[in-house]
Formats: structure tokens, C-alpha cells, sequence
């Protein structure tokens, strides 16, 4: 290769380097910085890929190896399929168990399905155990239960815990997010 397309090369794998560095700063400070756990997974999911996804690209920018090309891709579409589907499971849980303060929620559509849920639970009486869980009369829902009925672990963990109040605190004074002092 050219020496300046040497040159060109090493400069935009410094610059992905650097903004791929500065996106995952980013990330770590809003781990730290945000109030509460839902705003804390968004900033820790959203900039991360993207910053990965930028060293990956300096990665192969520099190693110029075709061999490296498909790895690096395969490692990050791992990171971008599992990234969103964890934070999706922490967050479903954080709500059912009551540990998100409302007062920064703008819009709330699961509150809507868990209602509509516990009335088909409640209205169904001692029916069916496959109705109950599926609010399919049929017997034939499998695979069509969203989990919000079925009483999983996250939701049977919201008996026991006090929910907080509108400002982020539970019964006990304690904060979400285990801290005892105010923010």
C-alpha cells in the first residue's frame, strides 16, 4: 500500500478510536450520573454498542487483515442482539418489583398490560392453569404467554418489597438504588 494511504488509514482508526473511547466515558458516566436504574441502563447500553462498534472498526482498520473482518463483525452483532435483550430483562424486572421512580417516566405502557394481565388472572377464577396463564381458552397458547400472569420470579419478588414513593424512595427510606443519602 501507499504510504498515504497508509497514513489515511491510521488516522481514521485513531479517530474511531478516540470517539469509540469517548462514547464508552460517556456510557460509564451516565452509570454513575443518572438518578435511577432505567435512565442508568439507557446510558449504559445505547452509547456502548456504538463505541464498540467504533474500536471494532479501528480494530480492523489497523490489524488491515481481511481474515479479521468477519470476526469482528460476528463479535459485534453478538454484542448488538444481546445488549438490547438483557437490558429489556433488567428493566421489565426493575419495574415489576417497583425499583424506578415514576416521577421520570413519560410514558408508561406496561402498567396497562399487567392490569389487563391480573384481571385475566383474578377473572379467570380456578379455570384452566394453561387458560391462566395464556388468557388462551383453547389450551393451544403456548409460546403466546408474555410472562406478565405467569408469576416469574421478578413478580413474586414485588410482593415482598415496599414500593417507593414518587421520589425514588421505599417505606424503609432507603433510595432505589440502595443509597440511603439524598441526591
Amino acid at each position: 500500500m501507499s504510504a498515504v494511504l497508509d497514513t489515511v488509514l491510521d488516522a481514521a482508526a485513531a479517530v474511531c478510536l478516540v470517539v469509540g473511547a469517548l462514547m464508552s466515558l460517556a456510557a460509564a458516566i451516565g452509570l454513575v450520573r443518572f438518578p435511577d436504574l432505567l435512565t442508568r441502563m439507557h446510558a449504559g447500553t445505547k452509547p456502548q454498542v456504538f463505541g464498540l462498534l467504533l474500536m471494532l472498526t479501528a480494530v480492523a482498520l489497523e490489524n488491515r487483515d481481511p481474515v479479521m473482518v468477519p470476526l469482528i463483525a460476528l463479535g459485534w452483532i453478538f454484542q448488538l442482539l444481546t445488549v438490547p435483550v438483557s437490558a429489556h430483562m433488567v428493566g421489565r424486572s426493575t419495574y415489576r418489583t417497583k425499583h424506578l421512580n415514576r416521577t421520570t417516566l413519560t410514558q408508561d405502557d406496561l402498567q396497562a398490560v399487567l392490569n389487563r394481565a391480573a384481571e385475566n388472572a383474578t377473572g379467570k377464577g380456578a379455570g384452566n392453569a394453561a387458560e391462566n396463564a395464556t388468557g388462551d381458552v383453547t389450551g393451544k397458547g403456548a409460546g403466546k404467554a408474555t410472562g406478565s400472569a405467569m408469576g416469574d420470579a421478578a413478580g413474586n419478588a414485588a410482593a415482598d418489597t415496599s414500593a417507593p414513593s414518587a421520589d425514588g424512595r421505599r417505606a424503609d427510606g432507603q433510595q432505589t438504588d440502595g443509597s440511603t443519602g439524598t441526591r
